[in-house]
């Protein structure tokens, strides 16, 4: 392969990329309605740290933002009630963030919402591609040294879900069968 079309490639890969993280912001924003897609991934990595480590600066490392990015969308979450900061007892220059009663009703309500975005967005993908993509895209985050602090630990398994989730998870189940 020549230098001009290994170019070629990185600069239309690096677009998609780009136009693709846009258009799911965006399609993610429909279908969340109550929530952006920025908001809710700020409270799911909220809900991916420990309590006493949910700072400005954590929560940034998680989604790979700047702690500014980050600030703003917490303002804008605190002041719809779904979180809530107090200064850090670990570090008195930070802030913990803690997700509210209103702010786990609103995610658990974007929930079944968001089954059916990922429904959506990845109808036409089998699992072994899913595996793949997101094996590329961990490794395309790793090109200055630094590995994603993914979202995959402390996720609930089968056994835990409640009621309503095992309904949502068997419903998705149907319509991931019914595309196929």
């Amino acid at each position: 392969m020549d230098t001009y079309r290994e170019l070629f490639l990185m600069q239309q890969t690096y677009a998609t990329l780009f136009s693709v993280t846009n258009k799911l912001q965006v399609q993610g924003d429909r279908y969340f309605e109550v929530l952006t897609s920025r908001q809710m991934m700020v409270m799911i990595a909220i809900i991916h740290l420990p309590e006493d480590e949910t700072t400005l600066n954590n929560i940034a490392r998680k989604l790979g933002t700047t702690k500014q990015s980050v600030k703003q969308v917490i303002t804008i979450l605190e002041n719809k009630a779904y979180v809530i900061t107090s200064p850090s007892r670990q570090d008195k220059r930070a802030v913990n963030v803690k997700i509210t009663e209103l702010g786990k009703q609103t995610m658990i309500a974007c929930a079944e919402k968001s089954l059916n975005f990922f429904a959506d967005v990845f109808e036409n993908f089998t699992t072994e591609e899913m595996e793949i993509l997101w094996t590329l895209l961990k490794k395309m985050y790793r090109f200055d040294g630094e590995e994603q602090d993914g979202f995959e630990e402390n996720a609930s398994s089968e056994e835990e879900l409640n009621e309503d989730q095992t309904r949502a998870l068997k419903e998705f189940e149907r319509r991931r069968i019914e595309r196929r």
